[in-house]
C-alpha cells in the first residue's frame, strides 16, 4: 500500500528492494523486530515470507499503511503486531521484558529528534546500533540500513568493523541497491557527495550476525 499525500515522498523506498527480497527469502519462521517502521515494507516482506513480525514507528499513521499491506498481502493484521511509539523508550521496554528476536531491521531516518532521544544517522549511527544488540538472539540478524548522502563506504564500515571487535558481532553481507535505481554507468550525473564505495549507492545495507 502507498499513500502519496501521507509525507514527502511516496511512502514506499525503491532502493530497499533487494533487502526486500533477501527479508522474505530469509526470514520464514523468524520472530523479527522492525524498528523505524515507517509504513512497514521491509516487515511485510518478512511477513509475506513467513516471519512474525513487531513493527516500531512515532506515527501510527505510518502504521496503519502498514497494516493495509498487510490486508492486501492476505496477512492476519493483529494490534499487537504494530506498536506506535519512539524507538528508545520501545526497545528499553523490550528488553526489560527479556524480549529477543532472530532478526532486528534498523532503517533508521537521516535524522530525528524527541523528547527520548536523537537518531543522527551521520554522526551517532553505533549509538543505535547498540540499542539493538541485546534484542539479537543468539545466532540471530541485525540489518543495518544507512542512508546518509555525506557519510562515505568506507566510513560507515569503519565504524561496523569497531562495533565487531569484541566478537560478539561480525558482518555478513552487503546488499546492493538495484541498478535501476542507483543508476547504470550511462545514465549517471556527476558523483555523490561521499565515495559510497563498495557500496554502489548512498543508501548503504549490510546484514550483520
Amino acid at each position: 500500500a502507498v499513500n502519496l499525500c501521507l509525507n514527502q515522498d511516496c511512502s514506499f523506498y525503491l532502493d530497499t528492494r533487494v533487502l526486500r527480497g533477501w527479508a522474505r527469502a530469509s526470514l520464514n519462521g523468524k520472530r523479527v523486530l522492525n524498528t523505524f517502521a515507517y509504513t512497514g515494507s521491509l516487515g511485510v516482506a518478512a511477513a509475506a515470507g513467513g516471519a512474525r513480525v513487531l513493527h516500531i514507528d512515532l506515527n501510527p499513521l505510518f502504521l496503519n499503511v502498514a497494516k493495509d499491506s498487510y490486508a492486501l498481502n492476505g496477512l492476519p493484521v493483529q494490534r499487537a503486531d504494530f506498536w506506535p511509539g519512539d524507538f528508545f523508550p520501545a526497545l528499553t521496554r523490550l528488553n526489560r521484558q527479556g524480549e529477543r528476536f532472530d532478526s532486528v531491521l534498523l532503517d533508521p531516518p537521516f535524522f530525528a529528534r524527541t523528547g527520548a532521544g536523537t537518531v543522527d544517522t551521520e554522526n551517532a549511527l553505533p549509538r543505535l546500533i547498540n540499542k539493538c544488540r541485546p534484542l539479537v538472539a543468539d545466532g540471530g540478524t541485525l540489518v543495518v540500513v544507512n542512508n546518509a548522502v555525506f557519510v562515505s563506504g568506507q566510513t560507515f564500515l569503519t565504524e561496523l568493523g569497531g562495533l565487531c571487535a569484541d566478537g560478539y558481532l561480525t558482518i555478513e553481507r552487503t546488499l546492493d541497491v538495484p541498478a535501476d535505481v542507483a543508476g547504470y554507468p550511462e545514465t549517471r550525473i556527476g558523483q555523490p557527495p561521499a565515495d559510497p564505495s563498495p557500496f554502489n549507492h548512498s543508501t548503504k545495507i549490510v546484514v550483520m550476525r
